[in-house]
């Protein structure tokens, strides 16, 4: 069987690789390109741990193929931070004690921020129906949920701050 050579964005970063056509998406980033923020937590796209964005479209990586990413864009939790300045969202989920052991919160984090890309002024309602994909055994939702809400009048705060400099950078 011969390998798919792939040449895609991962986080900003051209990439390349080469991958089985059978070959899931979340086995290449963990396998291949060392990106083990995304978690196989079922396989069949049940649970959300496998979270990634493809072309600014929240998936799950256990279902979709590595192959399948040629020209695409990938972003994946370990492209949250900026450096070494975390985003609004990993702030938060700290702060409001959102996380227990880990398995599902970088799939948590990354369809959050999907959620904040399209929608930066979310109600809670529309929270948890973003976040409906993603499953947590270890703690309820309501902290990941005011976590988000947090993190989206932080981004808001962020992005207003960002206007107003730039405003002045004009005149």
């Amino acid at each position: 069987m011969s390998g798919v050579h792939v040449s895609t964005t991962v986080n900003g970063d051209a990439t390349e690789y080469v991958c089985h056509p059978g070959e899931t998406l979340l086995d290449v980033l963990r396998n291949r390109l060392g990106l083990t923020g995304a978690k196989e937590g079922c396989g069949t796209g049940d649970c959300g741990a496998c979270s990634v964005t493809v072309d600014g479209s929240l998936v799950c990586s256990c279902l979709v193929l590595g192959a399948e990413m040629e020209g695409r864009e990938v972003n994946t939790v370990e492209g949250l931070a900026d450096g070494g300045t975390l985003h609004p969202l990993q702030d938060k989920f700290i702060e409001h004690a959102a996380l227990q052991c880990g398995i599902c919160t970088p799939g948590f984090l990354v369809a959050a921020k999907a959620l904040l890309d399209r929608n930066p002024d979310p109600t809670e309602q529309e929270i948890r129906y973003a976040l409906a994909g993603n499953l947590c055994r270890c703690t309820g939702y309501d902290k990941i949920v005011h976590a988000v809400d947090a993190a989206a009048k932080e981004v808001r705060k962020q992005q207003k701050a960002a206007k107003k400099a730039s405003g002045k950078k004009r005149r």
